[in-house]
């Protein structure tokens, strides 16, 4: 079996699509013009191939995003600096692999490179106990929770903090050459789209 994780293709959106909307009640559904947006817009957005075949998907984006999701809104509210992973799914053949936390290292090494913080949310109504151990033993914790707007769902807000931030913002974004180094595992996504405006904001 060939795993790969890498970034998401135009052609694989619909393959994306399907398996988001056959994920469950804690995943919420797209459609294709939403599907769309996060290809043209999100800061990363990565599949797992395995064996030619999309295994799974996680998508984040940074702090400057336009997105309008209310728990990304939350974050933005707080943090002038982070990653928020929006939605990570795994097709139900390839689940007890490990995926999981493949893609959460893979977002993790992303995100450390650009920001102090990783953020995400869970369901609580219904409570997706799996989720909540998983995040955990992660090493997110619970920064607040809301009431979703809409759906009346109960989600607990989580972050955590990437030391490795402050070594690399003292030696490479604030150092003699204001950047990270050119190597292909540091560059940012290539997005094809229209970008939102950046807003003023810590990191890269």
């Amino acid at each position: 079996m060939a795993i790969a994780i890498r970034d998401v293709r135009e052609h694989e959106l619909d393959s994306v699509l399907a398996l988001n909307n056959a994920a469950g009640p804690t995943i919420l559904a797209l459609d294709s013009t939403r599907i769309r947006w996060f290809f043209d817009n999100a800061d990363y957005f990565r599949i797992a191939d395995v064996d030619g075949h999309v295994a799974g998907f996680l998508m984040a984006m940074r702090e400057s995003s336009d997105y309008d999701s209310p728990n990304y809104r939350w974050f933005r509210e707080r943090y002038p600096a982070f990653v928020y992973i929006d939605r990570i799914v795994i097709a139900k053949p390839y689940r007890g692999l490990g995926l999981g936390r493949v893609f959460y290292a893979d977002a993790t090494s992303f995100a450390e490179v650009r920001v102090p913080v990783l953020s995400c949310e869970v369901f609580l109504e219904p409570r997706d106990d799996v989720s909540v151990l998983f995040h955990g033993t992660y090493g997110f914790q619970e920064v607040g929770q809301q009431i979703m707007p809409g759906l009346d769902k109960r989600v607990s807000l989580l972050a955590k903090n990437l030391p490795s931030f402050d070594f690399v913002r003292a030696t490479y974004l604030e150092g003699a050459t204001g950047q990270l180094p050119n190597q292909p595992w540091l560059a940012q996504r290539k997005r094809p789209g229209p970008v939102s405006p950046r807003r003023a904001a810590g990191g890269i």
